[in-house]
């Protein structure tokens, strides 16, 4: 009996220590996320390096990952390395504001994220796809920033090649581009938030 009772209690004292555990590493998770969350900024000076593919591959898993309506999945990614192509569409993007100035800040990676049109949260599910890779980008240590014009992009006639070429079938909009890469120079700070950004219903 004695035996018995020690043994349940050795039992009891491994399973608590297991479960104190968990709940250790949960809180743990939870404080890097939410850390991850208020620390990001969006940066606009990058240097040439590109990251290991690896990390790249890790962050467009992350917005694979992101809500959509209905789990509809109706965001796609095009993973862009190849310095071509990305010069390519660096042109294309600053010919929508009529400049001749690199719209990508320098970054090496760009992430375009376009949507099906015919799926009616198309616009919502692409853009929770962009907020995962950003926040996903800076938890490994990357910056990375929202740049617009992906839309005017891929509705233009040489936006609709570069999909052609690269096999994209289906009535897709642009979404936005997350460019990222190495941050050069000093991390940006947070600005002070706005007052009344919550209004409390008790």
């Amino acid at each position: 009996m004695i035996l018995c009772a020690a043994v349940m209690m050795c039992m009891s004292c491994q399973q608590k220590s297991a479960d104190n555990a968990e709940t250790a590493g949960n809180e743990n998770v939870k404080s890097t996320t939410m850390e991850d969350l208020l620390t990001r900024r969006s940066v606009r000076s990058y240097t040439d390096s590109i990251p290991p593919m690896e990390v790249i591959e890790e962050i467009c898993k992350a917005g694979t990952y992101a809500p959509t309506g209905m789990n509809r999945q109706s965001p796609i990614i095009i993973a862009v390395t190849n310095k071509e192509m990305r010069d390519r569409m660096s042109k294309l993007n600053a010919a929508v504001m009529g400049i001749d100035d690199d719209p990508f800040y320098g970054a090496p990676v760009v992430l375009v994220v376009l949507a099906d049109k015919n799926v009616h949260t198309y616009i919502e599910d692409g853009s929770l796809v962009m907020g995962n890779l950003m926040n996903a980008a800076h938890a490994k240590g990357l910056g990375s920033c929202w740049i617009h014009r992906a839309r005017e992009v891929f509705e233009s006639e040489e936006g609709k090649q570069i999909l052609k070429e690269l096999g994209i079938e289906g009535d897709y909009a642009g979404i936005g581009n997350c460019i990222l890469g190495y941050t050069k120079g000093d991390y940006p700070e947070a600005k002070p938030r706005k007052e009344n950004w919550v209004y409390w219903v008790k």
